[in-house]
């Protein structure tokens, strides 16, 4: 499966634990990729293994966001965005593989794709003042 593919079950796997409880993910999370059919137990370990790294940052995250996004903490973002927020500050972050550039701009279009209106341009605005602090 393409790197994107696996960033968009990634972003769709954030997003799913805004509606769920904390024991409620794993099974929640098995469930979603159960339903993947082209899925391989390489890219299943990938997106099992990943979400739980998120998962982990999600304080150093949301307080990066939040020092970040003037006016706004992610109390009072929209879920979509912080998910999409989430998996780009995490790539950007943590994963050296992944230049920044390609996190915002993967971000940006998961954002026209599953956003608002205004969710491209404001995570754009958020991941390039990010990637300028760093």
């Amino acid at each position: 499966m393409s790197r994107r593919k696996l960033r968009e079950h990634l972003f769709k796997l954030v997003f799913l634990c805004a509606f769920h409880s904390e024991e409620g993910i794993p099974e929640q999370a098995s469930l979603y990729l159960e339903g993947i059919t082209d899925l391989s137990e390489e890219d299943m370990h990938f997106l099992r293994g990943r979400l739980e790294q998120i998962r982990a940052h999600i304080p150093e995250i949301d307080e990066l966001l939040n020092s970040t996004a003037r006016g706004w903490k992610t109390s009072r973002f929209n879920s979509c965005d912080l998910a999409v927020l989430r998996v780009a500050v995490f790539e950007m972050r943590y994963d050296e593989s992944i230049p920044d550039g390609v996190a915002i701009n993967e971000a940006v279009e998961l954002a026209k794709r599953y956003g608002g209106d205004e969710s491209p341009s404001f995570i754009n605005g958020i991941l390039g003042e990010l990637s300028r602090k760093e």
